[in-house]
């Protein structure tokens, strides 16, 4: 989803955490950290509460829970009307299945808003939205493609895989799915016919 269908702005959510006094969580989105607070909610490990009492214990701010949902979602800013006009155009011809590394606050974000265009909403995109924190699993990991794979109940030679980071292409290419490694966050939408 990240780099693919919606737009990162990792300096907007730091300035956002340092705003609330969350100095610490802003370190975290500035070097990319991916282990214990936000590894735990991206696998559902942590309630988006939970999430939230372990910034105040982290920072000891006193932010509300939502001053830090609203911080953390300053990291994603929009999916262009261009990209959700081509998922529909694409889910005309094609089963559509997004497979996310996310939590519950980024997902309800981009689910409430992000993905709106008109009269349509993420349901009309996708067959089915696999996310990690509902699975409790985490790409790179193969476990996290076979699931995929057997709920939607399709083949690995018969599926295109897109992702903005070439560790989960390679975890999906293992498996023997076709992957596109999206350089730009556009060329999935030129690539695919």
């Amino acid at each position: 989803m990240g780099g693919v269908l919606v737009g990162l702005d990792g300096q907007r959510c730091i300035r956002a955490f340092e705003e609330i006094g969350a100095h610490e969580i802003s370190n975290y989105v500035r070097y990319h950290r991916t282990e214990d607070l936000f590894f735990d909610a991206e696998v559902g490990n942590i309630s988006e509460a939970e999430f939230c009492e372990e910034v105040r214990r982290i920072t000891g701010c006193k932010a509300t829970d939502a001053q830090i949902t609203a911080a953390w979602n300053c990291l994603l800013t929009e999916i262009p009307d261009s990209k959700k006009q081509r998922l529909l155009e694409l889910h005309d011809k094609y089963h559509l299945y997004l497979l996310s590394n996310t939590n519950v606050t980024h997902w309800t974000h981009c689910a409430e808003h992000l993905f709106r265009y008109g009269r349509w909403g993420v349901n009309d995109y996708f067959d089915a939205c696999f996310l990690s924190y509902e699975m409790h699993l985490f790409k790179p990991d193969e476990e996290i493609f076979r699931q995929a794979l057997l709920e939607a109940g399709i083949k690995a030679g018969e599926t295109l895989f897109v992702d903005d980071l070439s560790a989960n292409c390679e975890a999906a290419r293992a498996l023997g799915i076709q992957v596109l490694h999206e350089a730009t966050g556009t060329d999935w939408m030129h690539n695919i016919k």
